[in-house]
């Protein structure tokens, strides 16, 4: 699988991994062959019989005008059980993030970090001040609302943003917790609750707070059709909030902001309700099962999580970029390295996830990448990542996750003492660095 042209892509990078097509052609059509934990896609959902449905529709799809957004959005709703005059379909939900910033975001934003990239990026491509709280590592990256509020009113900011569950650590709040917020904030501008990945969560029965949303003036509740029903590529999102704040929206929009495909599928959900429902239970047992089997791997740390993704924390000395240029080289297994994310570091993976037969390709590479581990030995391996430095004459314990799957949600890794395993080093000489100079302070009185 090693392609230099492939993974310079990667390097070149500068806020989000290269797409699925950009991989694609500079691979010489090889990306089939990658098992892909980077997209945060449903793996169940379409099924294949609606694949076969879609596909025998393709060519009226791809020949003829959508219908309007207000007929689209009137399905969905009836589907969801929404009010139309409640809701603003966009074509995925950066668009409507896009939209949200030029309309009602006026001198600057609140936002935890790390997250969603587009939630820093988009005001300040604006010329918005964007004020940034750091989640504390030490807590497992979970947000204290009133800790929230406090630096809100601290620094003055006129809108705020959190994303529940948070990516890309999945951190969820419950939603009585989540009103409570939007009560202490009623008198700011706008207070946005990105729900994009909610439908994963299992934390609690009936978690959005989208029906509360539509009686406050200052409310709106993002959600991702997309990363839900497993369709990236059809480009499809909605959002809720109060008819006079919905309307603003929907009054910006461009015509036709939503294609073909995105019709079809609306209108194909209310006979596939059932099958949709599965495809979540199903990748919230793969979430658990995954969450065990990564928490095996020596000094990996693994954060709860509410969504369709992990976040996990490498070992001492491990670099996340030349893990994903190896794992994607020699195994052809792609993952998201989160250095490029506002908050976090190269420490840091997201990992998609996926069914158990993709998650064993997964742990087979970083096992043979970071201690040396093959269970086939045809040629001299490649030096293992861990095995680069001496180890110090005594180590002290160490501390991993809990050896069972984790069912504590948004209270940070479950951990339990074990001895060091050997192929681990001690820590890195002068610490752990982020590049951030703020941020490294922050993480050293954690």
């Amino acid at each position: 699988m090693a392609d230099s042209n492939v993974t310079a892509l990667f390097r070149a990078s500068t806020a989000h991994s290269p797409s699925y097509f950009t991989l694609n052609r500079a691979g010489g059509g090889a990306a089939g062959e990658i098992t892909d934990f980077c997209i945060p896609c449903n793996p169940y959902f379409p099924t294949p019989a609606m694949f076969d449905q879609l596909g025998s529709s393709i060519r009226e799809i791809l020949t003829y005008y959508p219908s309007s957004a207000d007929t689209i959005t009137a399905e969905l709703c009836q589907v969801l059980g929404l009010n139309p005059q409640t809701v603003a379909m966009g074509n995925g939900s950066t668009e409507l993030i896009t939209w949200i910033d030029h309309l009602l975001v006026r001198e600057s934003l609140a936002v935890p970090v790390p997250t969603f990239g587009r939630w820093t990026d988009q005001p300040m491509e604006t010329g918005k001040r964007v004020d940034m709280l750091l989640l504390p590592e030490a807590h497992g990256f979970g947000l204290d609302p009133e800790s929230f509020v406090q630096f809100i009113r601290t620094r003055g900011s006129r809108a705020a943003v959190i994303c529940n569950p948070n990516n890309p650590d999945g951190g969820c709040l419950p939603k009585h917790q989540v009103l409570a917020l939007l009560d202490s904030l009623q008198d700011l501008d706008l207070v946005v609750v990105d729900e994009s990945f909610l439908d994963f969560a299992d934390a609690e029965p009936e978690p959005s707070v989208a029906a509360e949303a539509v009686l406050r003036t200052n409310v709106i509740v993002l959600r991702s059709l997309g990363k839900n029903f497993g369709l990236h590529g059809v480009r499809f999102g909605y959002l809720v909030s109060n008819p006079g704040l919905a309307g603003k929206v929907r009054a910006a929009l461009p015509k036709w902001n939503l294609n073909s495909f995105a019709e079809t599928v609306v209108f194909m959900l209310k006979e596939h309700r059932g099958e949709y429902a599965a495809s979540l239970e199903q990748a919230r047992r793969d979430r658990q099962e995954m969450t065990w089997r990564l928490s095996q791997l020596p000094g990996l740390t693994v954060y709860p999580s509410q969504g369709n993704f992990l976040y996990v924390r490498l070992p001492e000395g491990v670099d996340g970029a030349v893990l994903r240029d190896r794992l994607f080289e020699e195994h052809g297994v792609l993952v998201r390295e989160c250095g490029n994310k506002i908050g976090s570091s190269s420490r840091f993976l997201r990992l998609v996830v996926r069914p158990q037969q993709d998650v064993m390709r997964l742990l087979s590479g970083m096992e043979q990448v970071l201690y040396g581990q093959r269970t086939q030995i045809v040629e001299p391996p490649p030096e293992p990542m861990l095995a680069r430095r001496p180890l110090p004459q005594e180590q002290p314990p160490m501390l991993t996750l809990a050896q069972e799957p984790v069912s504590a949600r948004g209270l940070g890794p479950v951990r339990t003492q074990e001895r060091p395993a050997a192929a681990l080093p001690g820590p890195m000489a002068g610490g752990y660095a982020s590049g951030t100079a703020m941020v490294d302070r922050l993480i050293a009185q954690a």
